[in-house]
């Protein structure tokens, strides 16, 4: 598989990465011999790259990464973390804690869990309202110069305080949600990324299954699927948006490829710094996911999908509207 540089000043990665949360329960039932044997086989497919984060049904998919890669080389791998949402007894989200105090006491637990003396890249799940942002990539400027990081991210943060955190230290990527149905970076995001050497991670570019061209009207119901709870997978809203999936599934079909190739292909598509994160959480959804790499979208192809999925197609918003509340990534820049 190809190596990007991700950003600037980060490491090669490979041109796909693999997101773990969906193995440790999020989207309901996972297997965890399957969920193992699924990291086997994306490594083995040249994936160097693995998100998770600290909060992932509290710490159990960090303890699942620990056991995949327990014969595996550490310097194979790179290991991306998210910090920062606390969480309750019964699995709700309390807020978030980006305090200088709060991230080591969050960074040992981590370490402990992956069975690791190091994280490759860490970064902060959201802004958090109650702590600037240069304090809290102070605090982890400090991790790094002590040797337990190895480098910054953000995710789901807007520009001004990309550029904020940026002027404190050196900022890798930012992880944000980018799909053909989700494209607000395009505003002001993405440029501001490029013109300071920041590469993107992008998770969601299924959409989280929605474009995936496996979803139904009657998918998720087995077991806590929190995808049922969010605007896009309700009523309505479903309902448009599975249809903008038969778009994509005709295009697919004259490309040869199926729906989610060609969804994470046009992701990929979009700039060498962007590197989509798949969701697999089965050899079988992997192995169609690393087909993408096999798709050629041409101009032909790309204006096909750019009229069948121009901005702001989707229906309803990505997340409820609470936790919209909180998107830093949202709110639009400063003059």
């Amino acid at each position: 598989m190809e190596q990007h540089k991700l950003g600037s000043t980060g490491p090669s990665v490979s041109a796909l990465g693999l997101g773990c949360m969906a193995m440790s329960d999020a989207y309901g039932p996972a297997d965890r011999g399957e969920s193992i044997a699924t990291v086997h086989a994306a490594l083995d497919a040249g994936i160097t790259l693995l998100d998770t984060g600290d909060f992932y049904a509290m710490g159990h998919n960090e303890m699942l990464i620990r056991d995949a890669l327990k014969e595996v080389a550490r310097d194979k791998v790179q290991i991306s973390v998210k910090f920062g949402a606390l969480r309750g007894p019964a699995g709700e989200f309390t807020g978030m804690d980006c305090r200088p105090a709060a991230i080591r006491n969050f960074l040992a637990y981590s370490l402990q869990r992956l069975g690791t003396d190091y994280i490759d890249i860490y970064r902060p799940a959201r802004l958090d309202p109650n702590v600037p942002i240069e304090e809290t990539i102070g605090g982890l400027a400090d991790l790094v110069k002590a040797g337990y990081i190895r480098h910054i991210g953000l995710s789901e943060v807007g520009s001004d305080t990309i550029r904020r955190a940026h002027a404190v230290h050196p900022i890798v990527d930012l992880q944000i949600e980018y799909s053909l149905i989700e494209r607000g970076i395009e505003r002001d995001i993405l440029k501001t990324c490029r013109e300071l050497g920041i590469g993107i991670t992008a998770y969601g570019v299924l959409a989280r299954g929605l474009i995936s061209g496996h979803w139904s009207k009657d998918s998720g119901r087995a077991g806590k699927d929190y995808r049922l709870m969010t605007p896009r997978f309700q009523g309505a809203n479903l309902n448009a948006n599975l249809a903008l999936v038969e778009s994509l599934r005709a295009i697919a079909g004259e490309i040869g490829a199926t729906p989610a190739q060609v969804a994470i292909a046009w992701v990929a598509a979009q700039g060498k710094e962007i590197i989509p994160l798949m969701g697999a959480r089965t050899r079988n959804r992997l192995s169609e996911a690393l087909g993408a790499t096999k798709v050629t979208l041409t101009q032909t192809h790309l204006a096909a999908l750019a009229k069948a999925f121009p901005p702001n197609v989707a229906a309803g918003t990505r997340y409820a509207a609470e936790q919209m509340a909180h998107l830093d990534s949202e709110k639009p820049a400063t003059a």
